[in-house]
């Protein structure tokens, strides 16, 4: 486990105002850097199914015991043993049955919504559970002002899990200008976090397979960590999840009223 974890609490708790010292500012700089690759981690774990070669990573590093965030909720530690265990109990080399049964379990999941568990924001918004919808648009114009854009929409829209969750580690880089922790939370706030505890519910519910299981219910604690952590450092509590609403709600337009006149010719009776 990486120690940095457990440090943040202490940077954390300082006011946002509040200058930090250089063995501070240091460890903010190390916090960023370990969240952006544990969340660039999550995304290539969500872009495919496994096969040999990161089975063989993932059992050689001991993941998810090596994040760079050290989690400390009881459902994250749940998780996070249920793919652990199932990650080791993979053989190694690991043979072809189940490779194919986690690439059926993944297809089920990710690409053909067997399981009505799509891995896109619009489609848990929309009545008729269609993808491409509102919420496509508003990341895509999130994305915009960094300069991103989705690699084809068509084939991943905008507002995909990986593509989020690729977005959010972007936006963590230590190396990026300017404070965007404020960003980050706001994004988190009104797009992934929306959506993505329902996502990991349903996955862990209705997949054959641990791995998966245990992956989206990990991904979306660790989210839910990570943004309680954010509360702390930017010094602005978490919205509601009514402010939430509220804030995300389409605005209606009112159309003034326009008054009534009568036609020549033309009486109430007609």
């Amino acid at each position: 486990m990486n120690p940095e974890g457990v440090m943040m609490s202490e940077v954390a708790d300082k006011a946002p105002h509040e200058m930090l010292s250089a063995e501070d500012a240091e460890l903010l700089k190390a916090f960023r850097a370990a969240v952006a690759q544990d969340l660039s981690m999550f995304a290539v774990l969500h872009d495919a199914e496994p096969d040999a070669g990161m089975i063989h990573r993932l059992k050689a590093s001991g993941f998810p015991e090596d994040l760079g965030l050290i989690l400390g909720s009881q459902r994250a530690r749940e998780a996070a043993q249920i793919l652990a265990a199932e990650i080791q109990r993979f053989p190694d080399p690991v043979d072809t049955q189940t490779l194919d049964k986690l690439a059926v379990d993944y297809a089920n999941i990710y690409l053909i919504n067997t399981l009505r568990t799509a891995p896109c924001e619009s489609v848990w918004f929309d009545d008729e559970g269609l993808a491409c919808q509102r919420q496509m648009f508003q990341v895509r114009e999130c994305y915009l002002e960094h300069g991103l854009a989705a690699a084809n929409w068509r084939v991943r829209p905008d507002d995909h899990l990986v593509i989020q969750l690729q977005f959010v580690a972007f936006l963590f880089d230590p190396a990026r200008s300017g404070d965007t922790l404020g960003e980050v939370a706001k994004f988190m706030d009104e797009h992934l976090l929306r959506w993505l505890m329902r996502f990991a519910e349903r996955v862990a519910r209705r997949c054959d397979r641990p791995y998966f299981a245990g992956l989206a219910m990990l991904t979306a604690m660790y989210c839910e960590e990570l943004r309680d952590i954010l509360a702390r450092i930017v010094g602005e509590p978490r919205p509601s999840q009514k402010e939430i609403n509220g804030r995300m709600r389409p605005q209606r337009e009112v159309i003034p009223p326009v008054p009534l006149k009568f036609m020549p010719g033309l009486g109430p009776g007609w």
